[in-house]
């Protein structure tokens, strides 16, 4: 593995400190399990990632539409820290070779589950924090994801936020109780399937199934914009 570490790292520009960091967020959690095994998985630091990169390309669309209202720079934002974003972004780096998995969730398509390599590149941004501090981590969200940005404000990808939207209109009618439960998860450790609630006011209004819990979050609200006869998008 430390040959594949050097190759990672020259491949993502940043070169780690304390590389148990980058090995933990190449850790899924189905390999401690199968391993029967105490250590570190990389949910804690996929956990931090997301916070982060959330808020360097929030920082980073503030900068470039200095003119443009809140619900514009949220459904921009919302294109670009999805799952499908990182996941492409993940396969350039070619993570899915040397995520470590279980050899269940290995023989069940693991290494090109979209989840496992967004969850792996959150989980890398967050030890780039810990290791190198907000500017480290900042250089390497916007030298990564530089195109997909440049790309997205251009108008090159469609804008589209299922959450965002119906948010924009119940809170336009007064409407701010609004969360995402949930529900039920099926299926073995490495095919999760997640059924999500949309609850409005306290009361179950829609329900999202996906292979995520963020999936089936759009899924729910998607379902419930259809519901009221919204050509959303």
């Amino acid at each position: 593995m430390p040959q594949d570490l050097d190759a990672l790292e020259g491949r993502m520009g940043y070169r780690f400190r304390d590389r148990k960091l980058l090995e933990t967020a190449l850790t899924h959690s189905s390999f401690i399990r199968e391993q029967n095994r105490e250590g570190e998985y990389n949910e804690r630091l996929e956990f931090l990632g997301d916070a982060f990169f959330d808020a360097i390309v929030g920082e980073e669309l503030y900068r470039l539409f200095p003119d443009r209202e809140e619900g514009f720079l949220s459904k921009v934002r919302a294109t670009i820290v999805c799952e499908p974003s990182l996941a492409d972004q993940a396969r350039r780096l070619k993570l899915g070779e040397i995520v470590r998995l279980s050899n269940g969730e290995e023989k069940t398509g693991g290494r090109e589950r979209a989840s496992i390599l967004a969850d792996a590149l959150e989980a890398i941004i967050g030890a780039i924090y810990l290791d190198g501090g907000f500017p480290a981590a900042r250089e390497f969200v916007l030298t990564m994801f530089r195109e997909v940005i440049d790309d997205t404000t251009r108008g090159k990808y469609q804008i589209y936020d299922y959450k965002t939207v119906l948010q924009e209109r119940l809170q336009a009618g007064g409407i701010t109780d609004i969360r995402y439960e949930v529900l039920r998860e099926e299926g073995p450790d490495h095919q999760k399937i997640f059924t999500v609630g949309l609850l409005i006011g306290g009361s179950l209004v829609s329900e999202g199934v996906g292979m995520s819990k963020k999936q089936a979050e759009q899924k729910a609200a998607e379902n419930k914009l259809k519901e009221e006869g919204t050509n959303v998008l």
